[in-house]
């Protein structure tokens, strides 16, 4: 079963509640998607570290109802 967009944000915001979350379907199938996620909690974190809060915060649903997010994270500007 894919994952939605929203549900994706959902949980995203719900670990990182200022994040600014865009989702975008890449193959139009649900199941293959891109994230930019812009959060202060990334601040002085390694870009392997912001990884793992984010696909922390879709508690194990990589490799399952989400098949692939290309993710891109940083800090606000």
């Amino acid at each position: 079963m894919a994952m939605q967009a929203s549900e994706i944000e959902r949980l995203i915001k719900l670990a990182l509640p200022d994040a600014q979350v865009e989702i975008r379907d890449l193959a139009g199938d649900g199941d293959h998607y891109a994230a930019t996620v812009i959060s202060s909690a990334f601040t002085g974190k390694t870009r392997l570290q912001q990884h793992q809060i984010v696909y922390a915060a879709l508690k194990g649903q990589m490799g399952g109802e989400l098949h692939a997010l290309a993710l891109q994270t940083g800090v606000p500007a």
